[in-house]
């Protein structure tokens, strides 16, 4: 069964240093993650109910929840995390991990 992690990033406090830091950085970083399948990013996040929209989300895949654990877990993983952390100094984000259920349609 597929896993993923999101990432909703809120809105940067100095936009252009988040993006460098982001694409240059982190990136780089997240791509290398051992068994990492799919790695996508959104924005213009509207809030459909109320609230106020994400400044960007970052969707990561991997095949199974195991998988992804181990590619958290490796050197590669702690890296990554590590730069998340740098990351979060910059704008605030909330993170989770869930395995993708059955189609409903």
């Amino acid at each position: 069964m597929t896993a993923r992690f999101i990432a909703l990033y809120e809105t940067p406090t100095a936009p252009a240093a988040f993006d460098r830091h982001y694409y240059d950085a982190h990136i780089p970083l997240a791509r290398r993650l051992p068994g990492l399948r799919r790695y996508t990013i959104g924005r213009d996040l509207v809030a459909v109910r109320g609230g106020f929209p994400y400044y960007l989300v970052a969707e990561l895949e991997w095949d199974s929840m195991d998988e992804l654990h181990a590619a958290f877990a490796s050197p590669e993983g702690r890296a990554t995390a590590a730069d998340a952390a740098h990351l979060q100094e910059l704008a605030p984000v909330r993170s989770m991990i869930f395995t993708v259920g059955e189609s409903v349609l």
